[in-house]
Parts: C-alpha cells; sequence; structure tokens
C-alpha cells in the first residue's frame, strides 16, 4: 500500500502482457493567468493568437463606428490606467455576447489572450473585478451611455424611430428574504421578491433603446414618462406612438401622454360589468373586420367602437372591444387616437407582442433573469448592458443577407461561435475564421469594408479573412 510522500514512480498497470515500464507522475500544476492590465497588452506585428471565438471580432466595425470608447468617455464610468472604463464595460459586454450567464463566467476566458485584445487588454479581468465593478457605477452613468448609444445607432437601424413598445419585467431574486418589492414572476407562477425593471421596444426594428432597474414600487407609474422626458432629449422630438398594457400605466398617467400629443393604444381590464354590458348589446351594434396579425393571417374578428369615461382620466377616450382574438371574453383596447380606423388600431397592438418576445430573448440569451443582487445599481449596470448586447446582434443581423429577423441565438450559433485566429500585422489585426458552411454570408456582408479604425487598438483596423 502506498504512503503519503513516497516516491512517484509506480508500475503501470498489467493488461495482457507485462511491459516492465514505469511511469513518470508529476503534479499536474494548473496555468496561472495573467493580470488584466492595458499596459501590458501586446501589439506587435506577427503576434498570431487563437481562441474558440474569434466570431465576437464580427461585433468591432460597428462598435468602432458608434465610437463606443467616445460614448464610455461621455458617460463618464470609472477606470484606472490598468483597466480603463472602455476596457472594463468591453469586458463584460463580451460576456452579454457570449452567452454566459453570470459575470463569474468570466474566469472560462481567463486565459483567452484574442478576447482580452477584443477588450482593449492583454486578458480580460478577475471575476472579483467583474463582479465589484458595477458597484462603482450610478444611474446617471447608465443613462448617459444609453442616451449617446441610442443617438449614435437609430441612423443606422431605426432612423425614423416614432412607434414603441413597452413592458416591465419583474428579475427575481435567489437570496434570503430581502427589502426588495414583491412582484409577480411569471416563470414562478407567484409573487416574490424582484428587481423591477423597463424597457422600450423600437417597434419596427425590435432594438431595445432603453431600461431601467433603478426602481420600486412607487417609482412605477411615471416610468412612461421618464422614457418620453429621455426620448425627447436625444431626438428633440416625443415618440408617436406608444404601446402598453393595462398595467404599465394608471389611468391618471394617461392623460399625461395625452396632452403631449402622444398618441397610445393599451388595453383595459375585463371587468365583469363591462364584459355583461358588451354580451347585452344588440349584434346589430357589432362590425365584422378581417385583421392580418404576424402569426394569424386573415383573421375574421368583430368589434365595438364607443367612446367611454374612466377614472382619473381627463375627458373622454376611445374604447375598443374586440371579439374572435382567440380569449373567451372580448378584449378592450383604449386609445386616444379618434381617427385611425378600428383594424388599424387593432393591428397597431399586435405588434406589441414583439416586445414580450425580445424580452423572451433577454431572459434566454442574455440571461436577465440571472441576477442575484438585491442591490438594484448594480442590476442596473446588467440591464443597460443588455440593450447594448441587443443592439449589437441587431446591427450584425442586419448586416447579414436573409438573417435580418433571426435571434441573437441563431446569430450566435451560426457566426459568434465561431473558432479562428488572429494575426496582428503592422496597420491591422486580422481574423482568419476556420472553415464552416456560413462564412460565405459573412464574406458577402463585407463587414471589413470601412475599415475604421479602432480607439481602443491603437487605431488599428479590422480585417477578416475566411478559410
Amino acid at each position: 500500500m502506498s504512503q503519503r510522500g513516497a516516491s512517484p514512480l509506480f508500475l503501470a498497470p498489467q493488461f495482457g502482457r507485462p511491459s516492465g515500464r514505469t511511469v513518470q507522475v508529476t503534479d499536474a500544476q494548473p496555468e496561472t493567468p495573467e493580470v488584466a492590465d492595458r499596459q501590458q497588452l501586446d501589439l506587435g506585428s506577427g503576434r498570431r493568437v487563437r481562441t474558440r471565438v474569434a466570431g465576437v471580432f464580427l461585433f468591432l466595425p460597428l462598435l468602432a463606428r458608434l465610437r463606443f470608447d467616445r460614448l464610455v468617455e461621455q458617460a463618464e464610468y470609472p477606470g484606472s490606467e490598468m483597466i480603463p472604463a472602455t476596457s472594463a464595460l468591453l469586458s463584460l459586454l463580451a460576456l452579454k455576447l457570449l452567452d454566459k450567464e453570470r459575470r463569474s463566467h468570466i474566469s472560462d476566458f481567463s486565459c483567452d489572450e484574442a478576447l482580452g485584445l477584443f477588450a482593449g487588454l492583454n486578458v480580460l479581468p478577475k471575476t472579483s473585478f467583474a463582479t465589484e465593478y458595477s458597484y462603482r457605477t450610478g444611474r446617471d452613468h447608465q443613462l448617459r451611455l444609453l442616451s449617446g448609444w441610442v443617438k449614435a445607432l437609430a441612423p443606422l437601424l431605426f432612423p425614423e424611430g416614432h412607434e414603441f413598445s413597452l413592458d416591465f419585467h419583474a428579475i427575481p431574486f435567489r437570496g434570503d428574504p430581502t427589502a426588495l418589492d414583491t412582484h409577480y414572476l411569471p416563470m414562478r407562477g407567484k409573487a416574490g421578491p424582484s428587481v423591477l425593471s423597463f424597457f422600450a421596444q423600437e417597434q419596427r426594428s425590435r432594438v431595445l433603446c432603453y431600461a431601467d432597474a433603478n426602481l420600486t414600487r412607487t417609482d412605477q407609474p411615471g416610468e412612461v414618462m421618464r422614457f418620453v422626458e429621455f426620448w425627447h432629449a436625444v431626438t428633440g422630438q416625443d415618440p408617436r406612438w406608444l404601446y402598453f398594457d393595462s398595467k404599465v400605466v394608471p389611468y391618471p398617467e394617461l392623460s399625461r401622454i395625452g396632452r403631449r400629443g402622444i398618441h397610445f393604444v393599451t388595453i383595459r381590464m375585463r371587468g365583469a360589468a363591462v364584459i355583461r354590458r358588451l354580451r347585452g348589446l344588440p349584434s346589430t351594434a357589432w362590425r365584422g373586420a378581417v385583421i392580418d396579425t404576424p402569426k394569424r393571417c386573415h383573421q375574421h374578428v368583430r368589434y365595438v367602437d364607443e367612446q367611454i369615461k374612466l377614472p382619473g382620466y381627463e375627458g373622454p377616450i376611445r374604447q375598443l372591444a374586440v371579439d374572435g382574438l382567440g380569449r373567451d371574453r372580448p378584449t378592450l383596447f383604449l386609445s386616444n387616437d379618434l381617427n385611425e380606423t378600428a383594424r388599424s388600431l387593432i393591428i397597431r397592438y399586435a405588434g406589441r407582442n414583439r416586445v414580450e418576445d425580445g424580452l423572451g430573448t433577454s431572459v434566454n440569451f442574455f440571461h436577465l433573469n440571472c441576477l442575484a443582487s438585491e442591490v438594484r445599481l448594480n442590476v442596473d449596470l446588467d440591464v443597460a448592458l443588455t440593450v447594448l448586447a441587443n443592439g449589437c446582434y441587431r446591427g450584425l443581423a442586419h448586416s447579414l443577407k436573409g438573417f435580418s429577423r433571426s435571434a441573437p441565438k441563431q446569430v450566435f450559433r451560426k457566426f459568434i461561435e465561431t473558432s479562428g485566429e488572429v494575426e496582428l500585422q503592422a496597420e491591422r489585426i486580422v481574423i482568419h475564421f476556420d472553415r464552416r458552411c456560413h462564412n460565405p454570408i459573412l464574406r458577402e456582408a463585407k463587414l471589413d469594408g470601412q475599415s475604421l479604425p479602432i480607439p481602443w487598438l491603437n487605431n488599428l483596423s479590422v480585417r477578416f479573412e475566411y478559410r
């Protein structure tokens, strides 16, 4: 029987004829990753680095075009000589782009020098830095970053963005009972302690353009107007149309929206008295219509169009009771637009399902629910990074022929999750992608056509080559 401290020599197991050989066993030592330091970044010509996620460099042309470094500087995020603010934000953004659930998973890339190069570092920071950084930021940082990001991205993806779908999302807290507000959690089917977040999505491009997780229950009623003020500050004008459900805005807030000249479509709770009155109407009061919805083409419905009074709302409001939308009881639409046709209002609101699809993508791919902090400002940074990651994927998908409507998960699997080699040359960085069947689509897109300099990489340009 072997003893502690015995010699590392032992006889190899004998199967069949004895070999008589001995095997030298040494203690395996894990590779110690380097410390992230901008000053240690080696951009020397001729250097080559292998990586299993070379596809993440496909986002560099867009980030360089938007001058991401300038956006971070204007937002006044904290940084240091070793890890500047731009590199810190790019490191955290890379986790979102690479389908990683938690910031602690940054350790999966501790020895990947190529990912460090993406962020302008020798290697990505350690887990302690990634988890601690958000505690050094505030809501003002996120607002300035989102403002600059939307202002730069809008001309590319939604130059005429006037219609927005709005919704709240409760992010569950998985720790001990805390002082967080309790909200209904659909995935659990019950209420629980959670951080309430708010999102705004541009209706046609399906790009997330605003988020806020620094909310309490008392802040909830005024969040729509905060988004309106945000959009006015970014573009100089108010949105034209807003779409949201009955729980987003109380009736008095609807009056504030109407006074700004903004049209809205929302739905009303189906009260028993309201449904009883509608059921008692004669058949001649109902009109027929055929609508085209994203998944149900040429759907036959019937509706009652009338003006009613609501408690807390100034003046009459238009109510559209629609039967035939797949519910046992009529759906009640409310709008302050008196000129739009009933059919058009129904179709407008049907597009709001995209924000729910977008939030579902944020939960499943950007792992929006994988947050364990009870500090709202900590969650707020992650939510803002979700908006940025969504914009990166929508921008890349928009450039790929036939993939403009593809979900981030599909784009990631076909293009981003690709191995390759990074080569540093005198004036550029060349990404050699390994052979894959979707490389011709990337070659056709010519993402590196403008050859823009990347400021956080000493103004080197990027070039893509496909084997």
